[in-house]
């Protein structure tokens, strides 16, 4: 379900009943790894996580790192905000 190296592969899992009557799988979330940062961007309109992650992180793919470094659950969370924060480049 998860690549091994992502936090959520060894994450505990249960099953629950749904509105629909189905049983699912459901994955706790594990708590964001710890990361120093390396800085604060300051975001222009039309600034996209994928992009500052290809820029500071050289990995488009990291930019749940730069979501995690500003405790948001969801990228989208920080399409309003001013700054965020930019993790180091080490995991």
């Amino acid at each position: 379900m998860f690549d091994e190296s992502s936090r959520y592969a060894n994450a505990p899992r249960y099953t629950v009943c749904d509105r629909r009557g189905r049983t699912v799988t459901v994955v706790e979330v594990p708590a964001p790894p710890v990361q120093s940062l390396a800085g604060y961007h300051l975001l222009k309109q039309g600034q996209r996580l994928d992009h500052l992650a290809h820029q500071y992180l050289d990995d488009a793919d990291g930019f749940w790192r730069i979501a995690d470094a500003n405790d948001a659950l969801q990228a989208e969370w920080l399409t309003e905000a001013r700054e965020v924060a930019i993790p180091g480049k080490g995991r």
